[in-house]
């Protein structure tokens, strides 16, 4: 987990993860920009309900228009990649100002979601999925 500052430029830097998506967040000072694998939050993410997801814990702390957010993410789906930066905000955020903390953690920002796909069984189709019943 990476939780600094960087030396040269002072920025915060915050990791996420959610299923297989891995998300890399700068929080610098600034006008309220957020830019995700160089595009803007609203080209990235075109449902709702990952935007949100991504300014949940911005819109928590009032730091929305305060701060600029460089994200670099991969792997997974939208609805992974969008928690993986919920995650990774919440936790550069607690790095650019400690008062945050207890205001992050009382809404659940800082931890974790740790279900990830199951594996895949031998003699199943899937993890759970037998094959068809055939009686004759």
């Amino acid at each position: 987990m990476v939780l600094s500052k960087d030396k040269i430029t002072g920025d915060a830097l915050g990791t996420g993860r959610r299923k297989s998506s891995v998300a890399r967040v700068r929080i610098r000072a600034g006008e309220g920009k957020i830019t995700i694998n160089k595009r803007p939050l609203d080209d990235y993410f075109c449902r709702e309900q990952d935007r949100n997801a991504v300014m949940a814990a911005l819109e928590q702390t009032g730091k929305a228009g305060e701060v600029d957010i460089v994200i670099r993410v991969h792997g997974g789906g939208m609805t992974g990649q969008s928690g993986a930066c919920k995650l990774g905000i919440a936790r550069a955020l607690r790095v650019y100002d400690d008062e945050l903390s207890d205001t992050l953690r009382d809404s659940h920002l800082l931890t974790r979601d740790g279900r990830m796909k199951e594996r895949k069984k031998p003699g199943l189709r899937k993890a759970r999925r037998a094959t068809q019943f055939s009686k004759r």
